[in-house]
């Protein structure tokens, strides 16, 4: 079955960091890039950073370049997100989703494109 699972979410302060974590099955894992998207409750998912198949290249949101990192353990078949400097506009539920790997990865910002999704992970940011 295929599937993405993610875990690491909790609640922290500001300035604090946390590493999320996205295990993807290997027929995602191997075929699809990466992303994670972010929700709170009344607005629309909102793309944070992606991943692209092999690795190499990663792309984020403003918001959070700088303070994020993207990567993928392709022997543990998962993505990362590390977040650093955490502040409470960061708080929302974090999901992972997969879709077919693109060149220009500015291009992997429509959630309407993936084709799998995580069941998310919150993260709550205090003051």
């Amino acid at each position: 079955q295929v599937q993405l699972v993610e875990s690491g979410g909790g609640l922290v302060q500001a300035g604090d960091s946390l590493r999320l974590s996205c295990a993807a099955s290997g027929r995602i894992f191997g075929s699809y890039a990466i992303a994670w998207f972010r929700q709170v409750p009344g607005k629309e998912r909102e793309f944070v950073a992606a991943i692209n198949l092999s690795g190499l290249r990663t792309y984020y949101t403003d918001s959070v370049k700088g303070r994020f990192t993207i990567s993928r353990d392709i022997a543990k078949n998962t993505v990362y997100l590390r977040m650093s400097s955490l502040k409470p506009e960061d708080t929302a539920v974090y999901y992972c989703a997969g879709r077919p790997d693109m060149r220009d990865l500015s291009f992997m910002r429509v959630s309407s494109d993936y084709t799998y999704w995580g069941q998310g992970t919150q993260v709550t940011v205090s003051s």
